[in-house]
């Protein structure tokens, strides 16, 4: 009987010298620093950082508007008349400077990470922040002081080319919550899905200012037709509609934002804030009402500062700009207070971020919410 002969391997390993242990130890660690490495901004930044933008830009409009309208009664006219021009001004310049730096930083974006760029086209949640960079030049455009664009054909042009890609975007995102199998409103409708309609909205608005009645009324009535389908299909909570994290709640706010925007567009459509108007702005209170009734639903999203954070800022700057327009037109010290009252939650809540963001800027910046990669998504939940 033949038995089988087993291999045995020697290994003789030389003796390390403890400075060669500590020689190697610096080498390998530098090796796990590289490894390790955060991602560039540019790859991070992705158009969900634009609601800041739009919290500035119509920061900006509000108090723009508060400092010019004297129309809201004699008790409140001396205050609102106090604020300094040259603040609206610095506020404007800071709103023009965040929007040019992000756009030139999404743009580097879209040249060297565009695996990404088309992973967020494609997603449910990201497609709708595209139309977010529009919303804010939109509102800048808005909200520019008289003596930078001076030329009415200025603005008309500007206007043309702002709402051009929005309007691409929806026959984007419209058709396919009809003709998309995979795409269908009851599968992947979320409170972002309200972007295109607020886009819609203002683009609305700023078109009718700038003497494009017919182009802003078509943009309205498309915004108008599509919020109605999004607000019954969000309510109802299709089973099969996609949930947001837990981090990305204060995007519940744009359930405020777009009632108030359409009731300023339909305010620049009529010429004064009538009826209609004012069923969208009450509708826009009692959602406002409805949740800061329910903090718990935004404990966990509190727990650490991001970029989502923002989302709180603009709905209520918008919700604050209808309550002024109601106030000018009702005249009253109920509706003139109300109009006070929002805007200074408003701009606290804007001071209070813009702090926030000052002193956590790194964590703003490479820390993203929404992390887009070539062919998927995740959410940042630590």
């Amino acid at each position: 009987m033949v038995q089988p002969q087993s291999k045995l391997d020697v290994v003789i390993e030389s003796p390390t010298s403890k400075h060669q242990e500590h020689a190697v130890k610096p080498y390998n660690i530098q090796n796990q620093e590289k490894t390790q490495k955060k991602p560039s901004v540019i790859a991070n930044i992705n158009a969900s950082y634009f609601r800041i933008c739009i919290s500035l830009a119509g920061q900006a409009l509000l108090w723009k508007t508060l400092s010019e309208d004297t129309n809201m009664g004699p008790t409140f006219r001396n205050l609102f008349l106090k604020l300094p021009s040259t603040a609206f001004f610095l506020l404007w310049c800071l709103s023009l400077c965040v929007l040019v730096s992000l756009s030139i930083l999404y743009v580097l974006r879209c040249i060297f990470y565009f695996n990404m760029v088309k992973a967020e086209f494609h997603h449910h949640v990201g497609v709708n922040y595209l139309f977010a960079p529009w919303i804010s030049w939109l509102l800048l455009l808005l909200s520019a002081p008289s003596f930078i664009l001076r030329h009415k054909y200025s603005c008309e042009y500007l206007w043309w080319l702002l709402i051009i890609p929005v309007v691409g975007l929806d026959v984007k995102v419209y058709g396919q919550w009809f003709t998309t199998e995979k795409r269908f409103l009851s599968m992947v409708a979320n409170p972002t899905s309200q972007l295109s309609v607020i886009g819609n909205f203002i683009g609305a608005h700023a078109g009718i200012k700038m003497g494009w009645k017919e182009s802003g009324t078509f943009l309205f009535t498309l915004g108008l037709t599509h919020y109605m389908i999004v607000f019954i299909t969000l309510y109802q909570r299709l089973s099969g509609s996609n949930h947001i994290p837990s981090k990305l709640r204060p995007v519940f706010f744009l359930f405020v934002a777009a009632p108030s925007m359409a009731a300023l567009a339909w305010k620049s459509i009529k010429g004064s804030f009538d009826i209609q108007c004012k069923m969208l702005f009450f509708l826009s209170l009692f959602l406002f009402t409805s949740l800061a009734s329910r903090p718990m639903l935004f404990k966990k999203s509190m727990k650490e500062f991001s970029v989502a954070w923002w989302a709180f800022s603009f709905p209520l700057t918008f919700l604050a700009l209808a309550a002024t327009a109601y106030a000018q037109q009702v005249k009253s010290l109920t509706a003139t207070g109300l109009a006070v009252v929002l805007s200074t939650i408003s701009v606290l809540v804007f001071l209070i971020l813009l702090v926030f963001s000052t002193l956590k800027i790194d964590s703003l910046l490479h820390k993203p919410i929404l992390k887009f990669s070539n062919d998927s998504i995740s959410y940042n939940l630590n």
